[in-house]
């Protein structure tokens, strides 16, 4: 080869001289190589993949359009990401005691879970929940509860993520309850709420009532925030239940973006302006296995979002453009066979999360897979992310794999392919008209059960699974709920019941029905309810009253 050889010439060179001899003696693997999404992969990647491609352009600067890079100039040699560990399992007191053990070893963030019963929208001596009170994590029944969850942790000095839907608006008003109980008015309080009600009937299936009255009270909490709480993100719009629902990278991608799509359109049509808002929305990714794929997911998003909000909805602050993200290692890909093998595997997603460019990461458990994390096992998942953080150097360079011509033209693929459903979406009238027709359902479940059955033909190793298995695995300490739990909880329920004044509460969930009959922002109804200790059951039981049950249509 000589240098005035073309670029093209000297690949056909390769080809012919250097990588067709190898091929003779050493054939490769497997016919076809593919992200998990399905996207094809080529055998190496030269700068023929990015000719006539503008680098500044189409990828940008970090902090600057179209964000591909980042939406901070300096990232995490500037600020680390925060480190948050899911918490939440019992009674309050003891999710309460978990925060404080976990701040006391670095962690940088609350995140908040509940229970079932509690996502559910009833209350801890409701039928339905006798044998579930704290199990999947806090039980929350009252603002009693809520005030035992936060003792002694300044509300104006963390932040904290709720992991609340249906029920979302009710715990968003007792949090800002509390805050007002240790004298922080609503204006000091950070943190962010889940409250993604699109991705309830997408994927997770947990909701009260009708898509559209369950995307007005979640947007209620946004409209709220945006005037009275600057510093909360008062939605996170999630793919990460989508993603363990069993959807590819590219439809986590394309259906998370659409969701946000459609809270953006009606907000504005609410007569918000874009600009008051969208500074703070924020999102929510699942990362999975496929390394590669997974950074250029993040890169992709921010790129489609800025995109989306400049071009559809004339945003013009640059923080109404830039796509801001949590991340949490993939649930669905740990494994009761080998747990310890789970240690490696959240490893290189939150390594993944990390160089994508997220702005907060929760490290899954080695021992999730069996029951909520043992306080062992929470504190290696949290080293984890210490040791990515303070050990690897990877927090010195902004985006790092900028310029690689595999990420830089995986990033193309990811885009344009989620682009394609996210316009599909569109023809359909938007995504709330694309879920009450079950189309990403639909997806969903295919994609569940193709990837299912890669798996069971060994065509998709999991190593301990389908390949690598041993006789015996070594057992490892599983936290247990003691029952003692769900007493303990019914009876302070039962002192609240007790002690408050029965005629406020009755004057305030009227006020809340009124809020809902006619069609009005719901949220000060709601905190005036949760100060005057009505129940998350009592409030929700207006909602399914004034709105109606829903029932799962069950599209296959």
């Amino acid at each position: 080869m000589t240098e005035r050889q073309s670029a093209a010439d000297r690949f056909a060179a390769w080809e012919k001289d250097i990588l067709a001899p190898a091929l003779e003696r050493f054939p490769e693997r497997r016919e076809r190589f593919e992200t998990i999404s399905g996207l094809p992969l080529k055998r190496v990647y030269t700068p023929l993949d990015r000719a006539g491609i503008d680098p500044f352009e189409q990828e940008g600067l970090p902090g600057d359009w179209p964000y591909t890079r980042g939406p901070q100039p300096s990232m995490y040699r500037g600020r680390l990401w925060t480190m948050r560990q899911f918490a939440g399992f019992g009674s309050p007191e003891d999710t309460n005691a978990r925060f404080k053990y976990l701040l006391s070893q670095g962690m940088t963030g609350l995140s908040t879970a509940f229970d079932m019963p509690t996502l559910m929208g009833y209350d801890a001596d409701h039928p339905l929940a006798e044998g579930e009170v704290g199990k999947e994590g806090v039980s929350v029944s009252s603002l009693r509860d809520m005030e035992v969850l936060f003792d002694g942790i300044p509300l104006d000095q963390v932040t904290t993520s709720m992991t609340i839907n249906a029920p979302a608006i009710i715990l968003m008003a007792m949090y800002v309850a509390v805050a007002r109980k240790q004298g922080v008015p609503s204006e000091r309080i950070g943190g962010t709420i889940q409250n993604d009600m699109l991705k309830e009937f997408i994927a997770q299936k947990e909701w009260m009532v009708p898509p559209r009255p369950s995307v007005k009270l979640s947007l209620d909490i946004v409209e709220w925030c945006t005037t009275h709480a600057p510093k909360f993100h008062g939605v996170s719009i999630s793919g990460y239940h989508i993603r363990e629902a069993g959807a590819t990278g590219v439809e986590e991608l394309a259906f998370t973006l659409a969701d946000g799509l459609a809270y953006v359109e009606e907000l504005v049509g609410r007569g918000l302006d874009v600009d008051d808002f969208a500074p703070r929305l924020s999102f929510f990714w699942d990362v999975h296995n496929d390394f590669f794929e997974e950074i250029a997911k993040f890169r992709a998003a921010r790129r489609i979002w800025a995109r989306q909000m400049r071009d559809r909805f004339g945003a013009k602050k640059p923080k109404s453009l830039m796509l801001r993200t949590h991340a949490q290692t993939a649930g669905v890909t740990l494994t009761a066979q080998q747990p310890l093998n789970n240690v490696v595997r959240v490893t290189l997603q939150a390594l993944a999360a990390v160089l994508g460019g997220t702005q907060s990461l929760h490290t899954n458990s080695l021992d999730e897979t069996y029951a909520l994390p043992t306080e062992e096992a929470v504190t290696v998942a949290l080293r984890t992310q210490q040791i990515i953080a303070e050990e690897s150097g990877v927090d010195a360079v902004v985006d790092p794999l900028g310029g690689s011509y595999y990420v830089e033209t995986l990033t193309d693929q990811v885009e344009v392919a989620a682009m394609e459903i996210i316009e599909r979406i569109d023809a359909m009238g938007g995504m709330i008209a694309a879920v009450e027709a079950g189309f990403p359902q639909k997806c969903i479940a295919e994609s569940a059960f193709r990837f299912q059955q890669q798996v069971e033909a060994g065509e998709r190793t999991i190593v301990g699974v389908n390949k690598y298995q041993v006789d015996e695995d070594t057992p490892i300490p599983i936290l247990k709920i003691d029952p003692e739990v769900e007493r303990r909880q019914v009876e302070r329920l039962r002192q609240v019941r007790e002690q408050r004044d029965p005629e406020r509460v009755a004057a305030a969930l009227e006020k809340v029905r009124n809020a809902c009959d006619q069609n009005e922002n719901a949220f000060d109804a709601v905190l005036e309810a949760v100060e005057a200790y009505a129940t998350v059951g009592e409030i929700c039981d207006v909602f399914r009253q004034v709105y109606g049950v829903y029932s799962d249509p069950a599209y296959l």
